[in-house]
């Protein structure tokens, strides 16, 4: 409870207040911008922007019909010096992530491109503040991954979402169409797209069709446009946990006291599956002690999300041990944390209304993925979601490699279990002006590792990706797994 200072009558006080201006909006092209402050989730800090809002059609066949109210946030160039007329679109990832609130986390990697140029957050639709299509929380539904599950859990967010949204047109295709509204609606000749995963397709798109709009990309732990989003997790995942637990394997003080990360993970990972366990363990967040059931796909998505980032996987070894020694409370601590924290990153309803509609090919079960850490179960059920989901048209090229002369900054990260450095290999094939940065024993999403943020800077100024001088990557280096809870061997 709050306490009130003390304080004349209210009669008073509204007689001796003073008048409150209203704001004046900013216009940026035909746009009229207020101020506003951006966060970050668990930061205290906020983003000083001016946001806005600006209508296009849900359906661009039918303009008269529904609206969606894009959320556009504007963060203006520095002062002092001189404002360049291209600015940079923001893309997040998912999909599903909302542009707006992905992005203050990654303000400090734009300190410098931000001196000259403004940066432009659009929420894609169906995220964010974008006519957001998120499906309901179900506990029940949570712990039934069934394919038949799935699909009655899908049919029934598709049943309340269509009373606000014709789910077919939340594509890629739709948001690319949108980008360049505001674009126009600005008065950017030519935009520069910045991309994180599912935001490098967006950008890949963009590029494909308004060529002469788009000055420069930058994809970071890009998703190729030839790759269709299905069966792709399982095998990438392994692929990528080979490598992290590597470390420990060849670390002889960590193999000695952990031993074989993986095939103690496959040892956990078989008894959840015959038994899950009850554990009684402490909240993260409230610090309250809860109850809770310890499941392998909870425990095969904890790995996946830590897999994510290398400094957090570095813990992976010594979780698994412990759990296989009948200490299962950091573990279930964890799993809970992480699943609390994703439930409203990302818009379920908008990413089934992408994947559905473009990658529905790509969603089978494969033979070889049986014995993975995820195993079949994403690709099954997408596919079983998939089946109650509205489809979108997709142009008929839409899987086709980007081939273009527009100048491309490429970057994966060694370990990345979603998006791995043969992507970005694929990629810059086919773009002449292309160059591709692989960063040392770092995971998904990079811009900010080392001296990269430096480097897209420079990027961003030149417009050149191969006169970049790379060599400061190089003091990138791995993170020593941890034997303990304080952290690896000295």
């Amino acid at each position: 409870m709050q306490h009130k200072p003390d304080a004349p009558d209210a009669a008073a006080g509204k007689a001796d207040a003073a008048p409150v201006a209203p704001v004046e909006p900013v216009k940026l092209g035909s746009i009229a911008f207020t101020p506003c402050s951006l966060s970050a989730p668990m930061s205290r800090t906020s983003l000083e922007a001016q946001c806005a809002t600006f209508e296009v059609p849900e359906d661009r066949a039918n303009p008269a019909g529904r609206k969606i109210a894009l959320n556009i946030a504007w963060l203006q160039p520095g002062d002092g010096g001189e404002k360049l007329p291209d600015p940079v679109f923001f893309l997040a990832g998912g999909p599903g992530q909302a542009a707006v609130a992905s992005y203050p986390m990654l303000d400090p990697v734009f300190k410098e491109v931000r001196k000259r140029r403004s940066v432009i957050l659009v929420d894609q639709r169906g995220t964010g503040k974008s006519n957001l299509l998120a499906c309901g929380d179900d506990d029940d539904a949570a712990t039934d991954i069934s394919p038949a599950a799935m699909r009655a859990q899908a049919a029934q967010c598709v049943e309340t979402l269509s009373k606000k949204a014709d789910l077919r047109h939340y594509t890629t295709t739709d948001a690319i169409a949108d980008l360049d509204d505001v674009r126009k609606a600005i008065g950017a000749a030519q935009i520069n797209l910045v991309g994180v995963s599912y935001g490098t397709r967006v950008a890949q798109q963009y590029a494909m069709r308004y060529p002469a709009s788009t000055r420069s990309i930058v994809l970071d732990s890009v998703v190729p446009n030839t790759l269709q989003l299905g069966n792709i997790f399982a095998r990438n995942l392994d692929d990528a946990l080979a490598l992290q637990f590597a470390l420990c394997s060849k670390d002889p003080a960590c193999k000695d006291k952990l031993g074989d990360p993986r095939a103690e993970l496959d040892v956990l990972l078989a008894k959840l599956r015959a038994q899950p366990v009850e554990v009684s363990y402490r909240d993260a967040s409230s610090g309250e002690q809860k109850q809770g059931t310890l499941r392998a796909e909870s425990v095969a998505g904890l790995v996946r999300m830590y897999a994510y980032m290398p400094l957090a996987s570095a813990l992976l070894p010594k979780l698994i041990h412990e759990a296989n020694a009948g200490r299962y409370e950091n573990l279930m601590a964890l799993v809970q944390m992480v699943a609390d924290g994703m439930k409203d990153a990302m818009a379920m309803g908008m990413q089934l209304s992408v994947v559905c509609s473009e990658d529905g090919d790509g969603m089978v079960a494969r033979t070889e993925d049986a014995g993975t850490v995820l195993g079949n179960r994403m690709s099954e059920g997408l596919a079983a979601m998939c089946e109650a989901w509205p489809k979108g048209q997709v142009p008929a090229d839409f899987h086709e490699a980007l081939s273009s002369d527009v100048p491309a900054l490429v970057l994966e990260g060694e370990f990345d279990p979603v998006t791995p450095p043969r992507y970005g290999e694929e990629v810059v094939k086919t773009l002449p002006n292309g160059r591709l940065f692989v960063l040392r024993g770092q995971g998904h999403s990079v811009l900010g590792a080392g001296c990269m943020p430096k480097l897209f800077a420079q990027f961003m100024e030149k417009n050149d990706a191969g006169a970049l001088d790379g060599s400061c990557l190089e003091k990138l280096d791995y993170v020593a797994p941890f034997t303990s809870f304080n952290g690896a061997e000295p």
